[in-house]
């Protein structure tokens, strides 16, 4: 027995020495035993330790309780409701986490570029788009009463055989309008071609593949414009393939058709049908 130690009683253990470093703050044991200054730098994964000491201790806890709860279910024993795992996440929690996020990203938006989609224009931002509509099958006839003539109608056109309401842009499309002449009918071929006064018609026939192009550029003008749009498409007869296309408005181009229909003719052995062109040149276009 130590010296001067009464019977019965427990050794005397000394409170550890407290550390401190060269600037004065104390030192404390991180989880894994090192010691670590508590100084300002260090709070951030002082704490993360401290909640991952907590975090063990809760999934422990946890565990001791599903151990419990399965050993007086095994026993014939009542037990209450299973306990909800607070790590799973219930369907409103992921809503509002998402509202909360778009809401976010809305204001930040507002305040970088001052708008709330920033700055995205088309479909998506266009909230009646979202919602489908009923789509009509028009006749050419039936169309054609949107011209805009009529001030209680709106104001239709066609490309394609896709018609969209352009009723936003009656100043442009309405009688007045730059374009009027495109308004009621499926002008497809002038779109690509720029002859405004002979192809205001859907014929498409003998378009090169420049102009293919620009024709499918126009197309998706217009499904993807912010304004416009589709709501069905017009049922046109069909074109009887003995009659050549329309004739280009440009001369150049006009007499280019003419040689390459001659060959197909003589390739065929048949004789060219006369062609004339009625239109003056049109050497430019403005965008619609």
């Amino acid at each position: 027995m130590a010296d001067n130690q009464p019977a019965g009683t427990q050794p005397h253990t000394a409170a550890p020495e407290q550390v401190f470093d060269q600037d004065g703050n104390p030192k404390i044991k991180d989880s894994k035993g090192r010691l670590v200054s508590q100084k300002k730098a260090n709070k951030p994964y002082l704490a993360y330790q401290k909640y991952r000491e907590e975090e063990a201790k809760r999934l422990a806890e946890k565990e001791d309780r599903k151990r419990i709860r399965a050993e007086k279910i095994a026993r014939g024993e009542e037990v209450g409701p299973e306990e909800r795992d607070g790590d799973s996440w219930s369907l409103w929690e992921v809503i509002k986490t998402l509202l909360v996020l778009i809401g976010m990203i809305a204001l930040t938006g507002q305040l970088v570029t001052g708008s709330l989609v920033w700055g995205a224009r088309g479909r998506l931002t266009n909230v009646r788009s979202w919602w489908p509509t009923n789509k009509t099958l028009f006749s050419e006839s039936q169309l054609a009463k949107y011209d805009g003539t009529d001030p209680t109608r709106g104001v239709y056109l066609a490309i394609d055989g896709d018609v969209y309401d352009v009723t936003e842009g009656r100043r442009i499309y309405g009688p007045g309008g730059s374009y009027h002449s495109f308004a009621g009918k499926d002008a497809a071929r002038a779109y690509t071609t720029g002859c405004f006064q002979t192809h205001l018609t859907h014929d498409i026939r003998g378009l090169n593949e420049k102009e293919l192009k620009s024709l499918a550029h126009w197309k998706k003008f217009f499904a993807n414009h912010e304004k416009y749009r589709h709501i069905g498409w017009v049922q046109h007869p069909p074109i009887d393939p003995n009659t050549p296309p329309p004739v280009h408005c440009d001369e150049e181009r006009a007499a280019a058709d003419r040689a390459e229909a001659a060959k197909a003719a003589a390739a065929r052995g048949a004789s060219q049908l006369p062609v004339t062109n009625t239109e003056t040149p049109h050497t430019s276009k403005e965008e619609l």
